[in-house]
């Protein structure tokens, strides 16, 4: 009988180990690798697929986004098919027809992201918070029941009784 969980166990912790064994690195291979985070489609989905686009640009790997190979750029802006790419409805919004959706797409890639919708993404995905306005933001934290964005720096003021006792407050 053949124990089929032995080459798993090597495939998932024995060559990772290998991995970051010989990267001089700590953790485990898959760790802190993806990052995922809940955005309000409406206004940040395009600025997202810009940034995700564009960050093979920034690292300095390609010369334009339609370089990169795992990019979706070619199939959002150029119209090459990719069976793994399915357009999302604030896509198909740019245009009527695909070569208007295309033209209008690459449109948006004339400019840079502008740096303070760099540093939104960034630490939206970074921290696990949504990404949006604050309307939106609450939204998410009454359907998931946990904070959705960063909470009030400092320590929560503590209050008062009011029913006529004297304590003080201390902090």
């Amino acid at each position: 009988m053949v124990r089929l969980a032995f080459p798993s166990r090597q495939i998932w912790h024995i060559h990772p180990a290998r991995i970051v064994e010989s990267d001089r690195r700590t953790g485990t291979l898959w760790e802190g690798r993806y990052r995922a985070t809940l955005i309000d489609g409406e206004r940040y989905l395009l600025t997202c697929m810009r940034y995700i686009e564009l960050n093979p640009v920034r690292a300095g790997m390609v010369d334009s986004p339609g370089a990169y190979r795992w990019s979706s750029f070619r199939a959002n802006a150029l119209g090459e098919r990719n069976p793994l790419v399915t357009p999302h409805s604030v896509f198909l919004a740019l245009g009527t027809r695909e070569a208007s959706r295309r033209a209008a797409y690459l449109e948006l890639f004339r400019s840079e992201v502008e740096p303070r919708e760099l540093e939104e993404i960034r630490a939206s995905a970074n921290a696990g918070y949504a990404l949006g306005n604050e309307r939106f933001r609450k939204a998410i934290e009454i359907a998931l029941g946990r904070r959705a964005g960063p909470g009030k720096p400092g320590r929560p003021v503590r209050k008062a009784k009011r029913d006529g006792d004297s304590q003080e407050v201390l902090f």
